[in-house]
């Protein structure tokens, strides 16, 4: 009878309320008990606290033991249960030190890699790809060499040395014959030769010495031609170059405000992301009550899925906006660098009339089509100066080697003439194909005023627009900033759920994100349109 009353206070009393409870909390909720030391069972439990007892020693005669008194046995209890709950608390105590250290070193090393990467700056970013980029170097190479075109050119003007030397076998003898006389008849020595006289070169190597030195007189003018010709071509080549800046840094600009709108909408699916999973959570906390059903939480999790998703998308075309803009600068890809805020939009007035008038007097295209007409009315002249004969000096020297029957050394002076009298017609086909190239260039350069006009008004349409969309995005922003507020004033008021609330976080969040898209379209808009009125920058 005592053993049972004795298991009846164990287990339904105070003291074995305290047991079980000790129990509970040396477990999880899920009776797990791998997180707090060595597995036990309420028998164990029952069976330690017993062996603290020198009355209920398990192992020994149950009718031999001698009996104690009801306040010896819970005073043993209470002292087993409270040096289990000071156990306990120190386990805790000892895990909570461990997370912490472990989130502390975690959040020190996730700061140190954002110290590393360096801050990028959009003024910083242009700089370094203007100083870096590939495609800009190899069209400042394309200057160099267009310049030193235009020195060979030049040098054109200058005489002009050239030599010939031919060595050769003869095949055949050569033979001269110098009749009786030739050489004159003298009284004393009667004529020279005296008889025919027969000299002959035999079959034998033998070389020849032709050099020359010319200068042109009537060619200069056909020369002048080419050499201005040549330094347009020069001109336009410096032309291509500013455009390739002026689009590099339109690139770059269009670049690091991408990866300013991947930024922000990274921000707005990660809040998206913690909103639902405070969702799940909730949810799944009200199924456990049966407040709420099944396929709610399901539901819940899905989108929570898919949020997930989207948060992987931008976070990878972050990372591919990002090595797009490190190639744009010149440097590997790989290099990390963290974004600075554009400042506030500014709306300065522009006027239409005035963006047009600059933007014909500056944008590249039409200085090309320009330097394009004058190149086809410089060809047009070179083709009709091809009429007039090449007229020049010309020093002449002939050596001979090997040859007995000719001199040795020929020298001469004079004038040297080239002309082409009967050329069948093919100068004055030339002429009219030169003739339609420049009304060609002329066409094409109206052509491109009209279209630069046309990409001014566009590119200011939609600055304009991008400016009203501040507006829009600006006041929808505060509209729900100022819905969170009341939100959150009528949740402490316990009017709404804190569903609501984290849904009005996530929306502040998207309108946020959209009031920044907003402010990016805008700088990008307005990056467009100095473009498009061609200055430097």
């Amino acid at each position: 009878m005592w053993n049972n009353k004795a298991r009846n206070q164990l287990t339904i009393g105070p003291l074995g309320r305290r047991v079980l409870a000790t129990r509970h909390r040396a477990c999880p909720p899920d009776n797990s008990t791998s997180e707090f030391g060595p597995e036990t069972s309420p028998s164990s439990n029952l069976r330690s606290l017993l062996r603290q007892v020198p009355a209920f020693r398990v192992g020994g005669p149950m009718f031999k033991q001698t009996c104690v008194s009801r306040r010896q046995f819970l005073g043993a209890c209470s002292s087993t249960s409270q040096s289990r709950r000071w156990l306990l608390k120190l386990r805790i105590l000892l895990a909570s030190i461990t997370i912490a250290g472990m989130l502390s070193t975690c959040t020190l090393a996730a700061q140190d890699s954002i110290d590393t990467a360096q801050v990028l700056s959009l003024e910083k970013a242009v700089q370094l790809a203007l100083e870096n980029n590939r495609s800009l170097r190899v069209a400042g190479l394309e200057v160099d060499k267009s310049r030193w075109q235009v020195a060979e050119v030049k040098t054109k003007r200058l005489p002009s040395f050239s030599m010939d030397i031919i060595g050769s076998e003869l095949l055949n003898e050569i033979s001269y014959t110098f009749p009786a006389g030739a050489f004159g008849s003298y009284p004393a020595t009667g004529p020279i030769p005296s008889t025919d006289t027969k000299v002959t070169t035999p079959r034998q190597p033998i070389a020849y010495v032709v050099s020359q030195a010319s200068q042109p007189l009537s060619q200069l003018y056909k020369i002048h031609l080419g050499v201005r010709s040549q330094e347009l071509s020069s001109q336009l080549t410096s032309e291509k170059l500013r455009a390739a800046r002026q689009s590099v840094i339109k690139d770059v600009k269009q670049a690091y405000y991408a990866v300013l709108q991947s930024e922000s909408a990274l921000d707005a699916a990660d809040a998206n992301v913690k909103q639902y999973q405070e969702l799940d959570r909730v949810v799944l906390q009200r199924v456990s009550q049966e407040a709420a059903l099944k396929s709610d939480s399901l539901e819940v999790k899905a989108k929570l899925a898919n949020e997930q998703y989207k948060l992987v998308q931008l976070r990878n075309t972050l990372l591919s906006r990002k090595e797009y803009l490190n190639d744009l600068l010149g440097r590997d890809i790989r290099t990390e660098f963290r974004t600075e805020q554009v400042p506030a939009a500014s709306f300065e007035e522009v006027d239409l009339r005035i963006a047009q008038d600059r933007a014909l007097a500056q944008r590249s295209e039409i200085r090309q089509a320009s330097l394009n007409v004058q190149q086809s009315e410089y060809a047009r002249r070179i083709a009709k100066a091809d009429y007039v004969p090449d007229i020049g000096v010309a020093f002449n020297y002939v050596s001979t080697f090997n040859v007995d029957v000719l001199p040795r050394n020929i020298t001469s002076l004079g004038f040297e003439l080239k002309w082409e009298p009967w050329e069948w017609g093919r100068r004055k086909d030339v002429l009219n194909q030169k003739k339609i190239m420049e009304s060609q260039a002329q066409t094409q350069l109206h052509d491109v005023q009209s279209k630069v006009l046309v990409d001014v008004n566009s590119r200011f349409r939609k600055l304009e627009e991008s400016r009203m969309l501040i507006t829009v995005a600006q006041t929808a922003k505060e509209a729900s900033q100022q819905k969170l507020l009341e939100v959150r004033y009528r949740y402490v008021q316990e009017a709404v759920l804190l569903r609501d609330v984290l849904q009005q976080q996530a929306a502040v969040a998207g309108a946020h994100d959209d009031y920044q898209q907003a402010l990016l379209g805008f700088w990008t808009a307005k990056t467009e349109f100095e473009k498009s009125l061609g200055e430097d920058q």
